[in-house]
């Protein structure tokens, strides 16, 4: 039978027997999300008998926030469908400092890029749509935790762990690409760091998303990696191709190839994007990501 949480919330903090009733409970949820097991059982468990214990030996119960972090990581989409349809609010706020070391980050989002949830971010961006304007930006551009991710954005860590769907889903919604880190970096700054440590064979994903970038870049972006593209031009203009270089060290504007396919790029609204983009004349390495996002 479900437990009673007043029952269990008045046994004292250092109750060991309360403790390892929680921690069966949790670990048994945990599971069944691991498991995929059906919405409904989870939901069950969820609101009427997974409880985790918090500091100063309180009883909770899983949020909806704090489930689909659990969804995330396991990759339960239907899950994650369910809590963000259901609870759209509630499912991104930022959950309790047991599953959250900083309370001003934006766990979910950081955490679908990190485990390359794409389908699930997307369903993320769908569920932000709905959101005030400002609180949508607000959200997309939250810096993650700085112990973890060094204030880095979303947006950063597509750069950093090599996400291109991530960050096209991201940039296309909306998410700001002047934005710095703790360390004074910007996503293009990561991007280019990774590409002065690839191996040349792997090097095609990077510079895929540095034409990502491209697109959505404002004409004159500030990055500290400027003075080094400048200090080093032959070794960079190898790495990344003579127009490239050119654009990005601010010797030459960008193309008129370029130039026009951000504005048809940008003419699709974040409510329509990606399934527009079949509907636009661009040519087909200019749709290469998987987004199409099929399951």
């Amino acid at each position: 039978m479900p437990w009673n949480v007043k029952w269990l919330n008045s046994y004292n903090s250092h109750n060991a027997q309360s403790q390892k009733q929680c921690k069966k409970s949790s670990f048994a949820f945990y599971q069944a999300v691991r498991d995929l097991l059906p919405v409904w059982l989870l939901e069950d468990m969820r609101t009427m008998e997974a409880f985790h214990w918090e500091e100063g030996g309180k009883v909770s119960t899983y949020s909806p926030s704090e489930a689909l972090l659990y969804a995330l990581v396991h990759n339960h989409q239907p899950y994650a469908q369910y809590l963000l349809s259901k609870f759209p609010q509630s499912a991104l706020a930022i959950p309790s400092q047991n599953f959250s070391c900083c309370q001003s980050s934006a766990p979910h989002l950081a955490m679908a890029v990190r485990y390359n949830r794409t389908h699930i971010l997307f369903k993320i961006l769908k569920a932000i749509r709905g959101f005030p304007e400002c609180e949508r930006a607000s959200y997309l551009d939250r810096r993650g935790c700085s112990r973890v991710e060094g204030s880095k954005t979303a947006l950063h860590m597509a750069c950093e762990l090599s996400r291109p769907e991530c960050l096209l889903l991201l940039l296309a919604h909306g998410a700001s690409p002047c934005l710095s880190d703790c360390t004074g970096n910007t996503p293009l700054d990561i991007l280019l760091q990774q590409i002065s440590q690839t191996p040349p064979v792997n090097m095609r994903s990077k510079l895929l998303l540095l034409d990502s970038l491209f697109l959505f870049m404002p004409q004159e972006l500030h990055f500290s990696m400027k003075q080094q593209l400048l200090d080093n031009r032959q070794p960079w203009q190898d790495l990344l191709g003579e127009n490239r270089f050119q654009w990005l060290a601010g010797l030459s504007p960008t193309s008129l190839f370029i130039t026009a396919m951000r504005v048809l790029i940008r003419s699709i609204s974040p409510e329509q994007f990606p399934e527009a983009l079949d509907n636009l004349p661009l040519p087909q390495f200019l749709k290469p990501l998987d987004l199409k996002l099929k399951t």
